[in-house]
């Protein structure tokens, strides 16, 4: 496959941008090779700057669940953009996209609209703060939930210790605020909640994590999470950046029929834009400034042409049957490649909720800790990997990282990469 342009382009691009990207699993230093410069999306494919063609299973990380260049959302953008792409002041658009979340969200009584996930998550952390007086936060190794200084830590020796930082320009005194868990086990949580008793703001999770694996939780767990919360008085914070609109109109919450105290967004609600947002019960978002103490700006939050995209695109995910029919191109596409991984008795599994899926080097039915993937399966990934984009097929650069199918990805599609990736699987394990 010729990728000169896209070697040149990138090595330009490290003279101007640390390590060439402006995100860093773009590098490609987890898979190896040059990262590809993308010029064009429709549908399910994108092509690069030597004109490859791909399908395309990143999906922007999540956001394209209608795929690229999907018209309702393109037009919105281009009638909004011709009046305007900023104003810095309330508009129409704000208040149509969250009328429409607001009005089918059972468990959001207000929002608050920003530009990012991280913006979204960090603001739900202060908001928290504020709201309970209280300093502590639990979150769960394997989750990730933005580079906000407080989140990016990891466990400390014990199992219920204060997180260190893992990276630099992150204070101790920072990480020290936040106890990092493992995922799936609700004694721990009570054993942190008495060790810290009065201390804990919120316990934050992603209810699906999906950024080291899909490491899909117990609902039992996600329960006894809501009711102990609610025992100790601790806020319950999902952060469903990913798994928002992605698995139902309601997201995760919806799917294991929990409420949360704070819910936070990204990815979709922005049909592709940069946004975010975070919401919950009218008592609790009252303290958000103006209204209250706690206080969360944003010159573009509330961004028109990005609220014109994500309206165009929620209502397209409300029509009915969307989700069902995401879901069983989604049960096809995994059960087809699983089914012939077994009959050639390849260690490999995909694991899927929703229309999210995750491809596993393993035997392990049941993965639901970060310790539970073995990391020396990596190196079957970064193979699998570099088979399928010569191929025609664009997968997120990690073998942590998920795939997502998008509605453009019919089942013709489908029946194509499943072929592709058959014949790759053949070339990993030969």
């Amino acid at each position: 496959m010729n990728i000169k342009k896209s070697e040149q382009l990138f090595k330009e691009a490290k003279t101007l941008f640390p390590g060439g990207v402006n995100s860093p699993v773009r590098a490609f230093k987890a898979v190896g090779g040059t990262p590809l410069f993308f010029v064009k999306g429709d549908g399910a494919y994108v092509w690069d700057a030597d004109d490859n063609k791909y399908i395309d299973f990143c999906c922007s990380w999540g956001p394209l669940i209608l795929g690229h260049n999907n018209l309702q959302v393109t037009k919105a953008i281009q009638e909004t953009s011709q009046n305007g792409v900023s104003f810095g002041t309330p508009t129409i658009q704000e208040n149509e996209l969250g009328k429409l979340i607001l009005d089918n969200h059972r468990y959001l009584e207000k929002i608050r609209f920003v530009s990012s996930g991280t913006e979204a998550t960090m603001s739900g952390i202060r908001l928290a703060r504020g709201y309970t007086g209280r300093d502590k936060i639990i979150k769960f190794d394997g989750c990730y939930h933005g580079h906000a200084d407080s989140l990016l830590v990891k466990a400390g020796s014990g199992l219920a210790t204060l997180g260190t930082s893992t990276s630099a320009g992150v204070p101790e005194a920072f990480a020290n605020e936040t106890i990092v868990l493992p995922l799936n086990n609700i004694d721990l949580v009570i054993d942190a909640f008495n060790k810290y008793k009065n201390e804990v703001a919120c316990v934050i999770i992603e209810p699906v994590p999906a950024n080291n694996g899909l490491l899909i939780q117990d609902e039992i767990f996600l329960h006894q999470l809501r009711e102990e919360c609610t025992k100790h008085n601790v806020l319950l914070f999902f952060d469903e950046v990913i798994s928002g609109f992605r698995l139902g109109f309601e997201g995760a919450s919806g799917m294991y029929n929990i409420k949360p105290d704070i819910i936070t967004f990204g990815k979709i609600i922005g049909g592709g834009l940069p946004v975010g947002a975070y919401g919950a019960s009218s008592k609790i978002m009252s303290y958000i400034s103006p209204e209250g103490n706690v206080y969360q700006a944003g010159t573009l939050s509330g961004n028109p042409v990005a609220m014109a995209a994500g309206k165009a695109s929620l209502e397209v995910l409300l029509q009915n049957g969307f989700y069902e029919s995401q879901n069983e191109r989604t049960e096809y596409f995994v059960s087809e490649l699983v089914s012939y991984a077994k009959s050639n008795s390849y260690e490999f599994n995909i694991y899927n909720v929703g229309s999210i899926f995750w491809l596993a080097f393993s035997d392990n039915i049941n993965i639901r800790k970060a310790s539970d993937i073995d990391s020396d399966s990596m190196k079957h990934f970064k193979r699998l990997h570099k088979a399928l984009l010569e191929r025609g097929i664009y997968l997120g650069p990690s073998g942590f990282e998920v795939g997502f199918i998008s509605s453009a990805h019919t089942k013709e599609v489908l029946d194509e990469a499943i072929d592709i990736f058959k014949k790759s699987l053949d070339l990993v394990f030969s």
